[in-house]
């Protein structure tokens, strides 16, 4: 889980992997700039934690990044949630959800 949501912040961040998302970064057919260069873009901390059920789940992160402006700002927080989604087999995936 925690994995899950350092390449999602990662992806929206500096735009880095947004195709493996394409439920939180639908494709617009319109190139979207990243906010935040790749070299400049790094998690302090993270942590996952159990959502307002047992198949939902938040992962926490705090984050630092240089924007495109060239400003460096750390200790940013940013929350992903995610949603278990159980297959017939009975082996169960997290969902990214996208932010409302």
């Amino acid at each position: 889980m925690l994995g899950a949501g350092r390449a999602l912040l990662r992806a929206d961040a500096t735009g880095v992997g947004r195709t493996a998302w394409p439920q939180v970064f639908p494709p617009t057919g319109q190139a979207v700039a990243p906010a935040f260069a790749t070299a400049g873009f790094r998690i302090q901390a993270a942590i996952a934690r159990r959502g307002t059920s047992p198949d939902t789940a938040v992962v926490h992160l705090v984050w630092a990044g240089t924007d495109r402006g060239g400003t460096f700002t750390d200790l940013r927080v940013t929350d992903w949630h995610f949603t278990r989604i159980r297959t017939k087999k009975g082996a169960a995936t997290w969902s990214a959800q996208p932010r409302t």
